[in-house]
């Protein structure tokens, strides 16, 4: 039996995707990104609940909130995340897959391990979308179940695919949820929302060597087990 031939249009934008830590400064408007949440919209929820809630910004008020975020990194001010999105105590395989993604970043960069100064600032960056013209805040009301995270991933892979599919870039940073307060804070958010994630959206700068970074992926005889076929 001949292997399936997966479309080009969605093989090539799921494979082109990469996490994007340096974007051009080129706009990207507002009916691109509400196409952008339409489609990602489509993704199933459990029971049809629909968990996610998006907060797009863009120019001064992308701006400013970064402004605010990075304030309290530089004060040394940091909460915890409202949920475990890292495991508390870290463990190989997923140990050395970290370290791995984490050398790869800094020597593209120039940092020299233990160069403690550039690695912060290389994660204050997070807090600038890494200069996207777009960042997204997501929320999700803490009422829902944990379950509900499997439906908002959907969601979230949705939209990061049809963006590349328009040769829009992305990334999503985990980094805003260390900073749920000043978050809510800034954006007026309920307190029963929990800031999930944010997403920068815009061009990849072609330039940067960060952008070059590409991260294996196990085959797929690693992680499936084939049983009945």
């Amino acid at each position: 039996m001949t292997t399936p031939v997966i479309p080009a249009a969605v093989a090539d934008a799921i494979r082109s995707r990469r996490s994007i830590r340096r974007f051009l400064p080129t706009p990207v408007p507002r009916e691109t990104v509400e196409a952008l949440l339409k489609l990602a919209s489509r993704a199933p929820s459990g029971t049809n609940v629909q968990p996610w809630k998006v907060y797009a910004l863009a120019g001064d008020a992308r701006v400013a909130l970064s402004e605010a975020i990075l304030a309290a990194y530089a004060s040394g001010q940091k909460a915890e995340r409202e949920f475990d999105y890292y495991p508390r105590e870290w463990a190989d395989p997923w140990l050395a897959r970290r370290r791995k993604v984490g050398l790869g970043l800094y020597q593209l960069l120039g940092i020299a391990k233990g160069d403690k100064e550039r690695m912060a600032e290389q994660t204050g960056r997070n807090y600038k979308f890494f200069d996207a013209p777009v960042g997204l805040i997501l929320t999700m009301n803490r009422q829902l179940g944990r379950g509900m995270f499997l439906d908002y991933g959907i969601f979230i892979g949705n939209f990061i695919a049809a963006a590349r599919a328009l040769g829009l870039d992305t990334c999503v940073q985990a980094a805003f949820a260390d900073y749920p307060e000043v978050v809510r804070q800034h954006l007026g958010i309920a307190g029963d929302e929990i800031v999930v994630c944010g997403i920068a959206l815009g061009e990849a700068d072609p330039l940067a060597p960060e952008n070059s970074l590409e991260t294996e992926r196990e085959p797929v005889a690693a992680f499936t087990e084939f049983r009945g076929f």
